[in-house]
């Protein structure tokens, strides 16, 4: 570094890095600009103007409708829900084979959202390790598996999901219709991808959403990481624990 170059690669790094974190990975304007160019001298004289052409402005894109996946009637009651969900065929791509229903009764004192289900699910949502280790949660809550209520917001196993894209295809609304349905006391959410599917801001961050408002009801709730990613990082079963019990504590 030195007077002509006060700033060497490593600032440079630095400061890229600074933004990219703060979410601001791109720069746009109206004319290229040669970033990499030496500056020219003060005496230098301008070069001659040059016609440009400029091409008229693209019209901007309109917003794409969110899908109405319900139907112009959704189901009333949770069994006809759980019959549109293993049935509907407009819920994902692949059609209803292999959907994955629901468990659990109607207003329960808690709700439980997972993204999708497991893998390996065939008969009954989380039958595999997610499963045993909601199974041992619910157990040290202090609950019986049939007081509780357990729900996707996808119907098969979906990897690498993305809560803001499938809000937008129409699932998010279909997700708050459920819990309608459901009419829990409380909700515990297990993946950060879930608060978009319920309408939150993604960009207020996952943990900001408290309590979900819907046909004039609210539903306090807890965002939690998701159960694969507990079973993989033991750290962060404790810090749901600590969450829950300062959570039920209120």
């Amino acid at each position: 570094m030195d007077d002509q170059n006060p700033l060497d690669a490593s600032d440079i790094a630095a400061a890229f890095d600074w933004w990219r974190d703060a979410g601001v990975d791109l720069d746009f304007s109206d004319d290229a600009t040669d970033w990499l160019a030496a500056a020219a001298p003060a005496e230098a004289a301008p070069e001659p103007a040059v016609a440009v052409r400029k091409s008229a402005p693209e019209q901007a894109a309109a917003p794409a409708e969110k899908i109405a996946l319900l139907g112009p009637q959704p189901p009333t009651t949770l069994e006809a829900f759980r019959e549109f969900w293993l049935t509907a065929p407009g819920l994902d791509a692949i059609g209803p084979r292999g959907r994955i229903a629901p468990w659990g009764a109607a207003s329960p004192d808690l709700m439980f959202l997972v993204t999708d289900p497991e893998e390996q699910d065939s008969d009954k949502l989380l039958s595999g390790p997610q499963g045993r280790l909601l199974s041992r949660i619910i157990a040290a809550m202090g609950f019986e598996e049939d007081a509780v209520y357990l729900a996707s917001a996808l119907p098969r196993h979906t990897p690498m999901a993305d809560g803001a894209t499938l809000a937008q295809s129409g699932l998010g609304e279909v997700l708050l219709h459920h819990v309608g349905l459901v009419a829990p006391r409380r909700i515990v959410a297990f993946g950060a991808n879930l608060p978009p599917l319920l309408g939150h801001n993604a960009a207020q961050g996952p943990h900001s959403l408290r309590e979900i408002n819907h046909d004039g009801r609210s539903i306090p709730i807890l965002v939690a990481e998701g159960l694969e990613s507990m079973m993989a990082m033991p750290r962060l079963k404790a810090r749901f624990w600590h969450r829950w019990l300062d959570w039920t504590a209120d």
